[in-house]
């Protein structure tokens, strides 16, 4: 197991220039996660009190960000491409509010191009959002000729959503993201974040993946509504929540003393979900938890919904004689091809970053 290393809270970069031309073209590609355990002891709210507890992997589904020169033969000065077009002058005349405030952090001077794409669709539960900051900030550093660490990534990235934007989220994504592998994070009151990565078997994991299945709901919710909610109900909810940061302690032991049983991390899930569903009323429907029933009847030993809640995809974790059944049952929704990866986000182009 490797030794936790501790990330202090935000510096304002000042990273190393390496001496080199700064490219004319960046293209990062950054992993979105799976949490198993401890989703909503990342908040502040909780945190501050004790500490948090996340045990989450990420996944073979991206976001890549892509950042160039604009060039001056196109009227505008600044070109955001993402789900839709923005042409504008000033930075400050973008929307979409994480690129408008990633390149005002990173005092960015057009003409510039900025172009997304991502493997899922928006809250998808998957920590696209942050995944995107985190790509983003990777992409602005190397066109800048600067190499930054993942633990800086992942600050920056917190700072400007929680921080600059106000979102009611919790530091996980961004640290999954930036990180990559199967990690073990602890939030620490004053904003600190422990990071230990863990070294299950390649063998481990991959039974463990073969026994993961992810299905699309199709339902998209802003995690905002619902954070808020279970912000507001941390208190009350105190002792549930200590359990969820208690399951990833488990998963984190699992995970390091050699075979990983899926049969028991199913039921951990399982547990952890039942817990989750109580901390705010949006977090389940009637449709998922008809799903996620129909699944455990059909040979799933547990699971829980990705992110926030309200939609999103389900993760379930069955073993794979009995993939055809939960299939079967969960017919109506769109099944999720996926596996661990190991890297956080990384610069493709130019290549060798």
């Amino acid at each position: 197991m490797s030794s936790p290393a501790t990330t202090p809270g935000l510096v304002r970069p000042t990273p190393e220039r390496q001496g080199q031309r700064a490219p004319r073209m960046v293209v990062t590609r950054t992993p979105l996660r799976i949490s198993f355990a401890g989703g909503g002891t990342d908040l502040a709210a909780f945190y501050e009190r004790d500490y948090g507890a996340v045990l989450s992997t990420a996944i073979d589904n991206y976001i890549y960000v892509t950042v160039k020169p604009h060039s001056p033969l196109f009227n505008e000065p600044i070109r955001l491409n993402y789900s839709r077009s923005e042409e504008v002058h000033r930075i400050d005349e973008l929307e979409n509010d994480i690129a408008r405030e990633c390149l005002s952090f990173m005092d960015m001077e057009p003409p510039i191009y900025v172009s997304t794409v991502g493997d899922h669709p928006a809250s998808s539960g998957l920590g696209s959002s942050s995944a995107f900051a985190v790509g983003l900030l990777n992409a602005l550093h190397a066109y800048r000729g600067e190499r930054v660490t993942a633990g800086q990534l992942a600050e920056e990235a917190s700072h400007i959503e929680i921080d600059v934007l106000g979102q009611p989220i919790g530091k996980q994504d961004q640290y999954a993201a930036a990180f990559g592998g199967v990690n073990f994070f602890r939030f620490n009151p004053g904003g600190g974040v422990t990071v230990e990565p863990l070294r299950p078997s390649h063998g481990a994991l991959s039974t463990l993946f073969d026994h993961i299945l992810l299905f699309w709901t199709g339902h998209q919710r802003e995690a905002g509504a619902v954070l808020r909610e279970q912000e507001q109900n941390t208190t009350s909810h105190a002792d549930s929540l200590l359990r969820m940061r208690g399951h990833a302690h488990e998963l984190q032991e699992l995970m390091s003393d050699g075979p990983v049983d899926p049969a028991v991390v199913g039921r951990i899930l399982d547990d952890g979900w039942q817990l989750k569903r109580s901390l705010a009323s949006t977090i389940s429907t009637d449709s998922i938890d008809h799903w996620y029933q129909s699944a455990l009847e059909a040979g799933a030993s547990g699971g829980k919904l990705c992110g926030a809640g309200g939609g999103g995809c389900i993760l379930l974790v069955a073993p794979p004689e009995r993939h055809d059944a939960v299939r079967e049952v969960l017919h109506d929704l769109v099944e999720v091809p996926v596996t661990y990866e190991v890297y956080g986000s990384r610069v493709l182009l130019p290549a060798g970053d």
